[in-house]
């Protein structure tokens, strides 16, 4: 079976902490699937990133094509399939950069808490509580967006702010599915995406996942978590992945290290092993390419 290219960018140090990731910082020496990006000392990206962090970052997903590519195909040609870690959530708009190299039409899937389509509150500024707006206004190959796991009050909120903004239209591709319906689906998530959702979802699919969209006793987040259990999530994964191609996954949601909690090490222990079972979850799916 091809082998899945693995990305991790560590803008916090936050992995230091958990010996899973600590393990593929330790093979990106030697394997060549695996790139290990220390971000930490990139300034302008906490929450917001500005322009120069954005530079430094591009530069970095370039780097990420396999050197005969970068010279046949040129800068920013080609979809970068992959699984990408990239740190808490207030880091979630690098789904934007790594959706920006994509040249083929495709849907974008979310697992998300929010819904991350704020207006700005700079205009031209690039946010993790804003990509997905970002994508659907910029992105010419992005053709529908679902997101799942959203707080019902936050889907209001956001109807509001868009219309303010004069960018309601963009909902019109957006599919909300809310955190009151996984609660009611409990285990069922994957045929209600698969089966209610089907005609919106097309054969090439991004994914990126956020895990505050998961409950509290599957993740530490530094976010309000949502209710989504690892087996919705897994299950929904699989469904997805099921005759389609997965143009990349994304997966973001550690602890804030400046974050408060009562007991750390117990966080760490809970995102390390949710990260080890999203990658072995992850790089077994057929779909990705």
């Amino acid at each position: 079976m091809k082998s899945t290219r693995i990305t991790i960018q560590d803008f916090t140090g936050v992995y230091a902490e958990q010996p899973f990731m600590q393990g593929l910082r330790k093979a990106a020496s030697t394997d060549g699937e695996i790139r290990w990006f220390d971000c930490t000392r990139i300034d302008g990206t906490d929450c917001y990133c500005d322009d120069e962090a954005q530079a430094i970052l591009r530069e970095q997903i370039e780097f990420y094509k396999t050197p005969a590519l970068r010279q046949a195909q040129g800068p920013s040609s080609i979809s970068t399939p992959g699984i990408h870690f990239f740190d808490n959530g207030n880091y979630h708009y690098m789904s934007k950069l790594w959706t920006d190299s994509i040249r083929e039409p495709f849907d974008l899937v979310v697992f998300d808490h929010h819904p991350d389509m704020q207006p700005p509150r700079f205009e031209g500024i690039l946010s993790c509580g804003g990509w997905i707006k970002e994508v659907l206004e910029h992105n010419r190959f992005v053709q529908n967006v679902v997101v799942i796991g959203v707080a019902d009050h936050l889907i209001e909120e956001i109807q509001q702010d868009l219309s303010q903004a004069n960018a309601a239209e963009i909902l019109n591709r957006v599919t909300f599915i809310r955190e009151s319906e996984l609660k009611n689906l409990q285990d069922n998530l994957s045929s209600f995406v698969c089966s209610e959702h089907a005609s919106v979802l097309s054969s090439n699919l991004y994914i990126s996942i956020d895990k505050d969209a998961l409950n509290t006793q599957e993740a530490a987040t530094n976010w309000d978590q949502g209710s989504l259990t690892f087996e919705q999530l897994a299950e929904a994964l699989q469904a997805l992945a099921r005759n389609r191609k997965i143009l990349g996954v994304d997966i973001c949601g550690e602890r804030s290290r400046d974050m408060g909690f009562e007991d750390t090490a117990a966080a760490d222990a809970l995102n390390n092993a949710l990260n080890k079972k999203l990658f072995h979850l992850l790089t077994g799916l057929h779909g990705i390419q």
